[in-house]
């Protein structure tokens, strides 16, 4: 190893803008990277618990709980690995009644963990669009305190929430299958440390998305809030930032790359891009690229500040915390 290269840990999930970097494609000036694959659930678990990697992906609620609560180990890049629009993600059994998301007041709805990000956007989404209030749903968490992020962040759960800790013994994919649940707001049954459920649940014809068409409310909650909701985001331990500096725009260029790679992969792309193509019909006139294929503070600004005031509006954090308290400073003005 060149003498002047740091050598710096790194985490990231699987897909098709990390493997450039995962599979030593595109690498960081100056640096030598040890990257690892990690499912994000457990990812993030490691490093609020255990802080294992330099540098990984980061959940961006329980990155900004973390920080309200004075835990200021990570700073944030403006990457961001994952982006969705989370409500499409919400599933149903179709013998409860439920035929729209006002349906959801008073019914049994899991979640793998209250504070993850993409629980956030859509509970943000259904009280915002739709009028249903966290405190209008009984609510069943599969992740408890050993292998959870609130395990490591104090979570409780806020004021005038019902929520029951499901039992070991079992997990939201049996319990939506055998009728304990009536919903889920996310389902999760990628194999990893952290999450339990494994069942095919969208292979019993009871269960079906909240959504019937999921690019028909992705294009109307484009069209109305023109917010790509963001889940994940990188961060690097703040010390090796304090210390060094200049890593911060020097790992931003190298995810930049990565990304520019894998978009001119034209089979990749049409791939990754299928929602984005749901965003160009919603809004044929609207630069989509400056959200959809570009990281960076500027573009995203809107969407991070919403999270932030989702976090506090949720009872999750006691104050709104600025952009400026997460992210690296050099990043604020790209």
């Amino acid at each position: 190893m060149h003498s002047n290269h740091l050598e710096l840990s790194i985490a990231l999930s699987d897909n098709h803008y990390t493997r450039p970097i995962l599979q030593g494609q595109v690498g960081v000036q100056g640096v030598k990277l040890l990257p690892t694959s990690v499912h994000p659930s457990e990812m993030f678990w490691r490093q609020l618990k255990y802080a294992d990697f330099d540098v990984s992906e980061m959940s961006l609620s329980s990155l900004f709980i973390a920080n309200s609560k004075g835990d200021r180990r990570w700073v944030a890049l403006p990457i961001y690995t994952s982006r969705t629009f989370f409500q499409t993600w919400i599933l149903k059994r179709t013998d409860r009644g439920i035929e729209s998301p006002m349906d959801l007041k008073g019914k049994r709805v899991g979640v793998p963990e209250y504070q993850q990000t993409a629980a956030l956007w859509s509970r943000g989404i259904l009280q915002d669009e739709f009028g249903v209030h966290a405190q209008d749903i009984e609510w069943f968490m599969e992740r408890g305190p050993q292998l959870s992020h609130g395990g490591s962040t104090g979570f409780v759960p806020p004021k005038g929430v019902v929520l029951n800790q499901i039992d070991s013994s079992t997990n939201i994919g049996e319990m939506l299958v055998n009728g304990t649940l009536d919903a889920t707001l996310l389902y999760l049954p990628h194999k990893n440390l952290v999450d339990r459920s494994t069942t095919d649940v969208l292979s019993y014809p009871f269960i079906k998305p909240l959504f019937e068409d999921p690019f028909k409310e992705t294009q109307r909650f484009y069209k109305k809030t023109g917010l790509f909701p963001i889940n994940h985001t990188v961060v690097m331990k703040r010390e090796l930032y304090e210390r060094h500096p200049w890593l911060a725009l020097n790992i931003y260029h190298a995810f930049q790359q990565a990304k520019d790679d894998a978009d001119r992969d034209a089979r990749e792309a049409i791939q990754s891009m299928l929602e984005v193509g749901a965003l160009l019909s919603a809004e044929p006139n609207q630069n989509w690229q400056s959200q959809a294929k570009t990281y960076g503070m500027k573009n995203s600004r809107a969407v991070i500040e919403k999270i932030a005031h989702y976090i506090h509006d949720q009872g999750l954090c006691e104050r709104v915390l600025g952009v400026e308290e997460i992210f690296a400073k050099s990043t604020l003005d790209i």
